[in-house]
């Protein structure tokens, strides 16, 4: 067997552990957002205190994402998936089972633990995904994100009414425990199948007399080797991200609060409406993969920064409309991040690369995502009114658009060289 029908064998299995690792990479930090007030109860939290409880993970995604690439770098992605999975246990465990203190010092531990998942993903999907279906499989990836979230946010109150907080945090670090089974058990198969491909392979290396009988494994690239018109992509998607995160996490925060104010919905109906905004992301998370395997690279980008401009102009211009534009809006932030990280994962020259590339776009969009939703809310106070927060996030749309659409079309003039090398097609770049 050569080592690539090796490859092509444990796509399907190491699609699965993509996905659950993704249904980790939310759920833990999702689910305290559904039982605050009795976590304020049995902790004696202040509002501040819940603030920092559901902030932390977000900050630290910003804050120790760099340091994520570089143990990435060093370490390789298997193990980074296995720290990655054993922080999510262990932060879920400690979280759970102490003083107000030890409940933060585990939700900074699976915000480390995630930090490492969030970073790892595009570089397994860059090596491990054949170049037609990156797209694809980061579009799973991406709904297995938000399909975790949401069964956290359904089954986390009731299980706190019958079991109480602690427990029903800690109920959900058995994705984490599988998530961990899964991945040991595929580690060793794929080193045991790797083994068996390489002594083969060197077997008919021996039998023949011919120079290609070897095969060289692809040349590490560091970012430092990375061409300037790579970066450049990066660059741009690093401003992407971060009008994808300022538009999702301000959304997420407030437009509860915006629907009861504006259109008089009780709390019930707000809620219900908003999570339309997170459910949507479904329909974009796959629509995007679709949309690139029958259009040109930039098409999928300007379908998705159209929908997400329709939600801030949608709720300044026709507020009644409100559930359309929850939905227009969901299906962008799907859709942004599947085609945000798809261009990451077909444009970089190495796993190196990718965890650099990766690290930066995220490092930049969390910072912006830790920001935003305390700024909405400072502007909303100041003009007493959503007119500011939803302009705020027009002109986040607004550079998503942008700049999303520039780096779309120059990832469009690079072809996958064999050694994982990108090349220019067009001189003007």
């Amino acid at each position: 067997m050569s080592i690539s029908s090796h490859t092509r064998r444990m796509l399907p299995w190491i699609v699965l552990g993509i996905v659950v690792l993704a249904l980790n990479l939310r759920a833990p930090i999702i689910a305290p957002t559904a039982i605050l007030p009795r976590i304020q109860e049995g902790t004696g939290f202040s509002s501040a205190g819940l603030g920092l409880l559901t902030g932390l993970p977000v900050f630290l995604f910003a804050l120790a994402t760099p340091v994520a690439g570089r143990f990435i770098t060093r370490l390789g992605a298997e193990a980074t998936v296995l720290a990655c999975l054993s922080g999510v246990l262990a932060g879920t465990v400690l979280r759970s089972a102490g003083p107000p203190w030890l409940v933060l010092v585990g939700t900074g531990i699976i915000g480390l633990a995630i930090t490492l998942g969030n970073i790892v993903v595009p570089v397994i999907i860059r090596r491990e995904v054949p170049w037609e279906q990156v797209s694809m499989v980061t579009g799973l990836y991406s709904a297995m994100m938000n399909i975790g979230s949401m069964a956290t946010l359904i089954g986390t109150g009731p299980l706190a009414a019958a079991l109480g907080w602690r427990w029903a945090l800690v109920t959900w670090g058995v994705l984490a425990l599988i998530g961990l089974g899964f991945w040991i058990v595929l580690i060793r198969l794929r080193v045991r199948r790797e083994g068996a491909a390489v002594q083969g392979a060197e077997e008919a290396s021996e039998a023949s007399s011919g120079p290609e009988a070897s095969s060289e494994p692809e040349a590490e690239q560091p970012w430092s080797q990375a061409p300037a018109a790579f970066r450049g992509i990066i660059a741009l998607l690093v401003i992407t991200f971060s009008g994808q995160s300022i538009a999702y996490y301000v959304t997420t925060t407030w437009l509860p609060s915006y629907l009861a104010d504006t259109i008089g919905l009780a709390s019930a109906s707000a809620g219900a409406t908003a999570s339309l905004f997170q459910i949507s992301a479904l329909l974009g998370a796959f629509g995007v993969p679709l949309l690139a395997a029958r259009s040109k690279a930039w098409t999928p980008v300007a379908i998705v920064a159209l929908l997400w401009l329709s939600l801030p102009v949608g709720l300044l211009l026709a507020p009644g409309a409100y559930g359309l534009w929850a939905i227009t809006g969901g299906i962008a932030q799907g859709g942004g991040f599947t085609a945000i990280f798809s261009i990451i994962a077909r444009t970089a020259g190495s796993d190196a690369q990718t965890a650099s590339a990766s690290a930066r776009v995220q490092g930049g969009g969390y910072l912006a995502a830790t920001l935003a939703p305390p700024f909405a809310g400072w502007l909303n106070t100041a003009t007493s009114g959503w007119t500011a927060p939803l302009l705020l996030v027009f002109a986040a749309t607004a550079s998503f658009a942008i700049t999303g659409l520039l780096a779309a079309r120059r990832a469009g003039r690079f072809r996958r060289g064999g050694a994982g090398a990108r090349e220019i097609l067009d001189a003007d770049d």
